[in-house]
């Protein structure tokens, strides 16, 4: 009876331990004492030069901390929309192969297909708890929203774009919602996703699960709502009134990140969890409104900044698919530059690595863990991205983009070496027939994985 009672002290624990990681080779940095917990934060249209770790005039002092004490991925690439880099990250693939290629509008039914398992769907199975706060834009109504789709608590917003106070779409139609009920609530769209990721944390979670946070604010997208305190330091530096309230809404948003950073840690949660930021695009130019929300609002000239990316949010250029993105996790990551390829596809079975899960059929991402911990393991696969009028597809060092045309005329190319040309500036198409060939067949060959019903669409 002795030896039995010793046998359960030494091994009952392993057993569990092994049990919560498939007994898999642990990755490295794992510990056995706290599980892992992820924070997935994502700004809404944030360009590249909008951050202030990336030269930005826009003060951005949590984003910059998580940037100088985590990983700077200086190579991540998200999809030329929202809608498809939220497909991307919640699947692993690339949103065209469910035909979700522009943003989800108005009374649209689309939504993801039931039959993909989605990282929430494959986290519960996992002992996880997921949550997402703010924008969904997957599914417009709630029986499609978040919590069809494996998230145990949702709440903000459906719709793409939203008046800031009102929470309501362009059109007038409601939006705002907590679970499965529409509700309506008084508040600015930043404080209130932000209050309630707090009060979930502190409150209403389970503690005795690991947690997934999926935090989607809507800034700095448009309309620009901010009240002058957030416009105030930015009186004598930023000239143009529009600039200045896309700026004031992105330390809105940097402060609101930071009251979530500081909760994680009174709660002694910073030590196990992996914070993930992340733009669903790059900046775009400006903002026309015309008989949006009624007229309410007046046109912004000028929004964000990609400096010195090319091109604004919608193309396959550098300035809309190339984004911010930092990983942070206390203690286990190494602050760095990191400039290995990589795909918002990545993260879900990134994550799923991370925690020894199975990574579901269909997932076409990669584990680029090992690159993030160390970046001289460099990351070789290819990366397909394609929008509502562009696709593209990175064979590093080359960048091949095809330009789809509304007429009857052959699409153009443009080919790009991305690491001597970020600004893609010098199209190389018709100076290297070798290289052209094979990446108008890479490209070929990836669109035609591609769901059928778009492609006839575009034909």
């Amino acid at each position: 009876m002795m030896k039995y009672k010793r046998f359960l002290i030494i091994f009952l624990p392993m057993l569990c331990f092994c049990n919560l990681f498939s007994c898999k080779e642990l990755p490295k940095g794992i510990t056995k004492q706290k599980p892992l917990n992820i924070l997935v934060i994502i700004a809404d249209d944030a360009g590249w030069n909008d951050v202030g770790y990336n030269g930005s005039e826009i003060n951005t002092p949590t984003i910059d901390w998580l940037a100088n004490n985590g990983v700077q991925l200086n190579r991540f690439y998200a999809n030329p929309t929202c809608s498809p880099s939220r497909v991307s990250l919640l699947t692993g693939m690339p949103a065209s192969r469910i035909g979700i290629v522009a943003p989800i509008s108005d009374k649209s039914n689309k939504t993801l297909p039931d039959s993909t398992v989605t990282l929430p769907q494959a986290l519960k199975k996992h002992n996880y708890q997921n949550a997402l706060f703010g924008k969904w834009h997957l599914g417009l109504n709630i029986s499609n929203g978040p919590n069809a789709f494996g998230f145990d608590y949702s709440y903000g917003f459906l719709h793409g774009q939203i008046d800031q106070y009102t929470h309501r779409y362009k059109n007038g139609d409601a939006s705002w919602y907590r679970n499965d009920t529409m509700i309506e609530e008084e508040g600015h769209t930043t404080d209130l996703v932000t209050n309630e990721a707090i009060t979930w944390l502190t409150k209403k979670r389970d503690t005795t699960k690991n947690f997934y946070i999926q935090l989607a604010y809507s800034a700095p997208h448009f309309p620009l709502q901010e009240e002058d305190k957030w416009k105030a330091p930015y009186l004598n530096s930023i000239t143009d009134s529009s600039r200045r309230d896309y700026a004031a809404a992105m330390s809105h948003m940097d402060h609101s990140i930071g009251l979530v950073l500081e909760t994680l840690k009174q709660q002694n949660l910073e030590d196990n969890t992996l914070v993930i930021f992340i733009s669903d695009n790059g900046a775009m130019e400006n903002w026309y409104p015309l008989n949006q929300y009624d007229g309410k609002f007046e046109p912004n000239p000028v929004l964000g900044s990609n400096f010195p990316l090319r091109d604004w949010k919608t193309s396959n250029y550098e300035g809309a698919i190339r984004v911010p993105a930092i990983m942070y996790w206390k203690n286990h990551l190494e602050p760095q530059t990191n400039a290995n390829f990589m795909s918002i596809s990545d993260v879900m079975p990134t994550i799923l690595s991370l925690i020894g899960q199975n990574i579901p059929k269909g997932v076409e991402g990669v584990n680029v863990w090992p690159s993030i911990q160390d970046s001289e393991t460099k990351t070789t696969h290819d990366i397909y991205v394609r929008g509502h009028i562009q696709e593209s597809l990175i064979h590093k060092p080359w960048k091949i983009i095809r330009s789809r045309n509304k007429d009857d005329s052959p699409a153009s190319y443009e080919l790009f070496n991305i690491e001597i040309d970020p600004e893609e500036k010098d199209n190389i198409i018709s100076k290297d027939i070798a290289v052209t060939s094979k990446m108008k067949l890479l490209l070929d060959k990836q669109f035609a994985k591609d769901d059928k019903t778009v492609n006839k669409a575009l034909e």
